[in-house]
């Protein structure tokens, strides 16, 4: 997915408070983590830009940019050493020129205006998406099926009803087919 993908879904209005917001998330992603994070960072700034009143045309665009790295780093437990790319929180704070506590202040109002919990789908990079069960359980006749284990047609239609986030039996060596 490219970000002009979602400039394209942005309102007129907020267009260039997105496209700052984004330039610096995108500077800080690739350069220190990696474009899946870029691209989740430029995916909740236009989620951000079309909500009305977008919140970003209030603050310091500097800082709303630190709490969406921030935000998206929180739902793939970035700050995890066991995670990679890894970075810790204050680290992540300083690389971007913030206090952690106004980082990590505005992270929290993103995540509760937008109502994002820990592994959201929406904003998880996929290697998380591969590993949450969660994502892949759904609700069949009143019976739990993973929809991993369905076939092909099957996955290909929840697919294209937005009920899983691509066809598994489609992807080969971790690409996506869909």
């Amino acid at each position: 997915m490219t970000r002009s993908r979602h400039a394209a879904r942005v309102p007129s209005a907020v267009r260039e408070i997105f496209d700052e917001t984004v330039a610096r998330t995108d500077a800080f992603c690739l350069r220190h983590l990696d474009e899946e994070y870029a691209d989740l960072c430029a995916t909740l700034a236009a989620k951000l830009a079309r909500k009305r009143p977008s919140p970003l045309v209030r603050g310091d665009r500097g800082i709303w940019a630190a709490g969406i790295v921030y935000t998206i780093g929180r739902v793939n437990f970035l700050a995890d050493p066991n995670s990679k790319p890894y970075l810790r929180t204050e680290d992540l704070a300083r690389l971007l020129e913030v206090k952690q506590t106004t980082m990590t202040n505005k992270g929290r109002v993103i995540m509760d205006t937008l109502d994002i919990g820990l592994m959201d789908p929406a904003f998880s990079r996929r290697d998380m998406i591969d590993r949450n069960p969660m994502v892949w359980l759904l609700q069949i006749d009143g019976l739990l099926v993973d929809a991993r284990h369905l076939p092909e047609a099957i996955q290909v239609e929840l697919h294209r009803r937005g009920l899983i986030p691509y066809v598994p039996a489609q992807r080969a060596d971790g690409v996506d087919q869909t």
